[in-house]
């Protein structure tokens, strides 16, 4: 395992101040600390706990909002055929059924309209556009994509064509100002929330055309408040401020859910509704929506979530789920290669930026493994996928390297690029590779130190073994929805003897341990930490970083702790 750099959020707070604002609000005093460890003041601490619908603004402050739902008005009224163009992971798979959904319940003409991954790639092509143009489309609405489109929009414009942008990726200094309204919160310095999901940014939209077509939002917003979670939790965007909200209220709504795709989805994953959460989210549905568009078409999982026939769910679901264990192999192998080309390479140490391409490998999938070996190098990687000459490459990035920033740097050996600052996605003529890895790496010593390069382990406050119990575990949950920027608590504790270890599961790469501090045991488990049973050892004293959860075994629950990290304490 790398070594990793424990930091404490806030170490100025002082225990009577958090006491006695504890005593004022009659909450916890571990939620103060965590809450104001994470910039979150007293005032707002009970609304946050509460996550009340004061924080879904009103969506018409957002720049062009006014003008979008004006012209899906106007197309309304005059019966012109709207298309839906989406984007094919699963925040532009629920991006494109929330919307088509909408527009369809207005007895007007829509279609949806998602491009194929490997033959025409993200994002507007001139291709589909003229396509749509023949077929009678005269409003085109872009769903989590379309923002660095020039081209293309003023090509549509020029053939009579509006377009409504919507997306929430980061703007270079141009926009499509040929669009007939561009809605992207990351244009936009009045809107006071930035970090939509490109489905939340559908979803205002929706709330917006609503409000003109004089249609109840309430009604709206519950009917598509569960696509909006999905989306929102599948992009990985921060849990605060509208998503916080959103994120609950999608949560609750997909807990008795009536798609009837979602519930053969949820049926095929062995997910229990009453136990449903971010995790479930991220782990179970995602996955197999995402499956759609890396190994087939992402029409798929939008023909899923729109689904009115109980069989058609079913097959459907099965046909999913197919798909992920089929790409789920597809990574192994690909990471595998990749593995092989990084022990292969002598100057793998000398470079911050992993940048690995290869012929052939599936650009479905690439993201993923990506994924997979910066967390497990902790540096950014880039994998590309070629052929003909023509590289298409999905990148991740670590804490303190913005990826978009570094590929901006990089223009000039790119055909296209974008994205955020943890992932991004790049087309590349491979004549230009060794000199965008030579470039990147460049960037990359300019702007990641050797610190930014330890991963970080962000502990909210020791602990001691007396506040382990099932009670705090439960409380945890009003915290909820945890994902990034409300991340789950992690909390340490020093001075635990190691009561017993083994490695577990199939090939042993978890870590079960017991733990003792003062005539108190307690049970943990870490995730792919197997290696340290072979470290470790009986009666070893220890800190620990770790997560509180509760464990159900035959109707008995019990605290356990989910291990970030362990340290030895020092003889």
């Amino acid at each position: 395992m790398i070594e990793k750099n424990w930091q404490y959020r806030n170490k100025a707070l002082k225990r009577d101040d958090i006491e006695s604002i504890a005593r004022g609000l009659r909450i916890p005093a571990v939620f103060v600390t965590i809450l104001m460890n994470r910039g979150i003041g007293t005032d707002d601490m009970i609304p946050f706990l509460k996550k009340s619908m004061q924080s879904i603004i009103n969506p018409m402050e957002m720049t062009d909002m006014d003008k979008a739902a004006e012209r899906i008005k106007k197309a309304v009224e005059e019966h012109e055929k709207i298309v839906v163009y989406g984007d094919y992971d699963v925040d532009g798979i629920t991006s494109t059924a929330l919307l088509y959904d909408f527009l369809s319940s207005l007895n007007t003409e829509v279609e949806y309209y998602i491009p194929d991954r490997k033959g025409e790639g993200y994002g507007i092509n001139i291709m589909a556009v003229n396509k749509l143009i023949k077929q009678g489309a005269k409003l085109l609405i872009t769903v989590d994509c379309g923002i660095t489109a020039i081209g293309e929009v003023e090509f549509a414009a020029l053939q009579g064509m509006d377009v409504i942008i919507t997306d929430h990726h980061t703007c270079k200094e141009r926009i499509p100002t040929a669009a007939a309204a561009i809605v992207n919160p990351k244009r936009d310095d009045e809107y006071p929330f930035r970090e939509l999901a490109g489905v939340g940014v559908a979803f205002k939209l929706a709330l917006a055309s609503a409000m003109k077509l004089g249609i109840k939002t309430i009604d709206v917003f519950n009917k598509y408040i569960d696509l909006a979670a999905i989306g929102t939790v599948a992009d990985v965007v921060p849990l605060t401020g509208e998503n916080r909200v959103i994120v609950d209220r999608g949560i609750k709504a997909l807990r008795k859910t009536e798609r009837l795709g979602l519930k053969a989805l949820l049926e095929r994953c062995g997910t229990h509704s009453e136990s449903l959460n971010t995790a479930s989210i991220a782990f179970s549905i995602a996955p197999r929506l995402n499956a759609a568009g890396r190994l087939g078409r992402a029409e798929t999982g939008v023909r899923l979530l729109l689904s009115k026939e109980p069989s058609e769910a079913a097959e459907i679901a099965a046909e999913l789920d197919e798909k992920n264990k089929e790409r789920q192999i597809t990574e192994q192998q690909i990471f595998d290669e990749a593995m092989e080309m990084i022990a292969g390479d002598p100057n793998f140490e000398k470079k911050k930026v992993i940048v690995l391409a290869k012929e052939g490998w599936h650009h479905g999938v690439i993201g993923i493994v990506a994924s997979r070996i910066c967390e497990k190098f902790y540096r950014p990687c880039i994998l590309i996928s070629h052929l003909n000459g023509i590289g298409k490459g999905s990148g991740r990035s670590i804490d303190g390297f913005n990826l978009f920033d570094a590929l901006s740097a990089c223009e000039d050996c790119l055909t296209q690029f974008g994205g955020h600052k943890i992932a991004a996605g790049l087309s590349i003529n491979i004549s230009d590779l060794e000199r965008f890895i030579e470039k990147i790496n460049k960037y990359a010593d300019e702007h990641l130190s050797k610190d930014d390069m330890i991963p970080k382990v962000r502990i909210d406050c020791a602990v001691s073994e007396r506040s382990l119990t099932l009670k705090n575990a439960e409380l945890l949950s009003k915290l909820e929805p945890f994902g990034t920027g409300n991340e789950k608590p992690v909390f340490s504790l020093s001075g635990a003897a190691i009561a017993y270890i083994s490695a577990v599961g199939a090939d042993k790469k978890h870590l079960r341990l017991g733990i003792q501090k003062n005539e108190r045991q307690i049970n943990c488990i870490g995730f792919y930490m197997g290696g340290l049973a072979k470290t470790l050892r009986t009666g070893d004293m220890i800190r620990l970083a770790f997560q509180m959860d509760i464990n159900t075994y035959q109707n008995n629950r019990a605290v356990q702790l989910i291990l970030k990290d362990i340290k030895k304490e020092e003889q």
